[in-house]
């Protein structure tokens, strides 16, 4: 009974990692962790096949579980229509709650129908099985057996804690419960006209804004957290991640933030080949409807480095949502894994990071910034290491007027306040205009001109550079250029632009190739 119950209540079973040529035993398996057969680096290739009740019953219950979503998303525009139609009184309401109690009645009837279909499938008993030994000892070996099994993922046993003694007793300034530091837009003073009346003014501007943020905003920002999405994406996101663990041998583990979400990431290893790149680790931060299981992860795999994926909060298997806080939280998880488990060293670690895109309008506007503001530029400055930005020079979602008008795309004011941030006096009046002369090329062709037209010293500049640094060490902002001539600041802010953002001609979601992905430039 026990083990039926186990059945009615555990996750939905996706793929079963096999052998090609080895055969699964009928229902004389025995039902313990230890008769699982470890899967060869070999590929596997092993659906979970369902009984017919346990197959039917899921269909019920999915279709259900999309029309509560519908539901949800739409609530707000049906409850407006039930208010004028006049069917939210109370001699309509109680009908209508009896209706729904006996549709959640049935509804759990079909659920242990498909619990039912379960128990007498003994791959999916064999299953349970070694999920339930592994949530009560997660020992190497419960835990290698378990990664047999593709599976829902909230149902995964936690890997890695945010406040593991590890990781917490050698970085005292990690996050509190509330969470790791975000940089937050200065507050606009004022002064004295910004009275009691006027702040109740903005009051319904500023409620306005924070449902729009938490309601319809965040799922604008972030498409990849709508749940009608990830279930349309599902047979793509269980193919991609088939392809992770048969084709590049990918670890999968579940990591737990500060802030309660859950962090679903992937982990593929290549210290041990051959490759020197390998010893690298590549984090891959997704962009706003991007998945680790089909994102960018492809490009530093090709080019031979140890990758680590992880989706946003809200996104597949990882639970929250996707505001900035929650962002932060998950990404400081993601590294203090790769450093306390994984045990890279984090000179060794490489932020690949895709556009999240952007938005316009007037209430938008106002939102994003008080609700969805992820400082980009702001929190680029703060980081002290070295910096490579990739510019599209047909991108379509990052340009503010057309993909053609290449002075519009947003990557050029990310590499503007960078290097006006680490490099003050070069970037003064003449060093800017330069550099903005040298990003309106629109080919490769027209930025060589540009730049030969200045005749840049290249070991003129690194000589500066790297005489200053000596002097006075690497912490940003310099204050080199500060008496050098207008010509000498404008060959150092050509020298240092081209440096720190390389093109590449394509457009927003077209995958970088493993050619174009090269490590930053740094003395």
């Amino acid at each position: 009974m026990a083990k039926l119950l186990s059945c009615v209540l555990g996750p939905r079973l996706y793929k079963i990692y096999r052998e090609r040529d080895s055969e699964r035993a009928p229902s004389s398996v025995p039902e313990t962790p230890t008769s699982v057969t470890n899967p060869s680096s070999s590929s596997w290739d092993t659906y979970y096949q369902p009984r017919a009740l346990e197959k039917h019953a899921d269909s019920i219950l999915a279709l259900a579980s999309v029309f509560w979503s519908i539901s949800y998303y739409s609530s707000p525009f049906a409850f407006f229509y039930l208010y004028r139609k006049g069917y939210l009184s109370l001699s309509k309401v109680v009908p209508f709650s009896h209706y729904a109690g006996t549709l959640l009645l049935l509804l759990a009837g079909v659920a242990c129908l498909r619990g039912i279909g379960r128990w007498t499938n003994p791959q999916y008993r064999q299953f349970i099985t070694i999920l339930e030994a592994t949530h009560r000892n997660q020992s190497t070996e419960n835990k290698k057996q378990l990664a047999n099994y593709n599976f829902d993922f909230r149902s995964w046993p936690v890997d890695f804690h945010w406040e593991e003694p590890s990781s917490r007793k050698e970085s005292r300034g990690g996050p509190s419960r509330r969470g790791v530091a975000l940089l937050r837009p200065e507050p606009i003073h004022r002064g004295t006209a910004d009275t009691l009346l006027n702040q109740a003014k903005k009051l319904p501007c500023q409620i306005t804004s924070y449902l729009v943020a938490h309601t319809l905003g965040r799922r604008m920002l972030y498409p990849g957290s709508v749940y009608l999405l990830q279930k349309a994406l599902m047979p793509v996101l269980l193919q991609g991640q088939a392809r992770l663990v048969e084709e590049c041998n990918g670890r999968r583990a579940k990591l737990l933030a500060c802030d309660g979400n859950e962090i679903d990431t992937m982990f593929v290893d290549r210290r041990g080949t051959a490759e020197p790149q390998g010893q690298k680790l590549v984090i891959c931060c997704e962009g706003n409807a991007g998945f680790y299981e089909v994102g960018c992860v492809s490009t530093p795999l090709e080019a031979g480095y140890s990758v680590l994926g992880w989706n946003h909060p809200g996104f597949a298997g990882s639970t929250g949502v996707p505001f900035p806080q929650n962002e932060a939280n998950a990404m400081d998880v993601v590294v203090q894994f790769a450093i306390h488990r994984l045990g890279f060293q984090p000179q060794d670690i490489i932020i690949y990071a895709w556009s999240i895109g952007g938005f316009t309008g007037g209430l938008v506007t106002r939102t994003v910034r008080q609700h969805l503001n992820l400082n980009n530029s702001e929190q680029l400055c703060r980081y002290q290491g070295p910096v490579l930005l990739i510019r599209r020079t047909k991108d379509e979602i990052i340009t503010t007027t057309i993909p053609e008008d290449i002075m519009s795309n947003r990557g050029n004011d990310l590499l503007l306040k960078l290097l006006q941030f680490r490099y003050p006096r070069v970037m003064a009046e003449e060093g800017l205009r330069v550099v903005r002369q040298w990003l309106e090329a629109s080919s490769q062709l027209e930025e060589a001109s540009i730049y030969s037209r200045w005749e840049v010293e290249e070991d003129w500049c690194l000589s500066v550079l790297r005489s200053y640094q000596a002097e006075h060490g690497s912490d940003f902002p310099w204050s080199v250029g500060e008496d050098m001539s207008a010509d000498g600041r404008q060959q150092l802010a050509l020298f240092l632009a081209r440096k720190h953002l390389h093109n590449f001609e394509a457009t927003h979601c077209t995958p970088l190739p493993a050619q174009n992905f090269q490590m930053p430039w740094h003395l």
